[in-house]
């Protein structure tokens, strides 16, 4: 569902996808092969929000900002299930994990990771390359080169996606029985610890 608020209306580029279930209010701005998921609400009512070229943002993410504040997704963000950006700077290729918080004025560096159920306080400059864990969350190490190899990866696979729902997605009814003939899916990727 796209909303203009105060005649500013979303901008989404061609090439990406936006759920029909995910609500994109007002002054933001999606870039090329982007995907937005289900549930997923961008509110750009009282600030801004730009997502550049090849970021993520999954199911039932919160993005929105105190009033006056840009909220910005560098290129290729990747941003987990249930996570909520709220007035933050997201680095070129982070990975922010699912139902994390990142919290206004935070500004995150390239190529970091922030942990599952992280929480990241206002004002927080992380700089590139860090692994971030916990409630108030604490650098713990260098983001790898394997670490960043294996991220990428698994952002690529959202980059392909806004294709193959314009492609291959359509509204159905459930089948009453499972048939002898379903087609099997492919294995696209492993969790890092089977990766290693």
């Amino acid at each position: 569902m796209f909303i203009s608020f105060k005649g500013i209306i979303p901008v989404v580029h061609p090439s990406s996808y936006v759920h029909p279930q995910a609500c994109i209010t007002g002054n933001v701005i999606i870039g090329k092969d982007c995907y937005i998921g289900p549930g997923a609400a961008l509110r750009g009512d009282w600030g801004g929000i730009i997502l550049e070229a090849g970021c993520n943002v999954q199911e039932n993410c919160t993005i929105h900002m105190f009033p006056g504040y840009t909220v910005r997704l560098k290129e290729g963000a990747h941003i987990g299930h249930g996570a909520i950006i709220h007035g933050a700077q997201i680095g070129r290729n982070c990975l922010v994990g699912m139902n994390s918080v990142i919290m206004d004025r935070v500004e995150l560096g390239d190529e970091s990771i922030i942990g599952a159920l992280s929480f990241i306080k206002e004002g927080t400059i992380i700089p590139p390359r860090s692994l971030v864990v916990g409630n108030p969350g604490k650098i713990i190490k260098e983001v790898s080169n394997e670490m960043l190899s294996w991220k990428t990866r698994g952002t690529a696979l959202y980059q392909a996606l806004p294709k193959e729902m314009q492609q291959y997605s359509e509204i159905c009814e459930p089948l009453s029985e499972l048939p002898a003939d379903r087609p099997s899916q492919e294995i696209l990727y492993e969790t890092w610890q089977l990766s290693k």
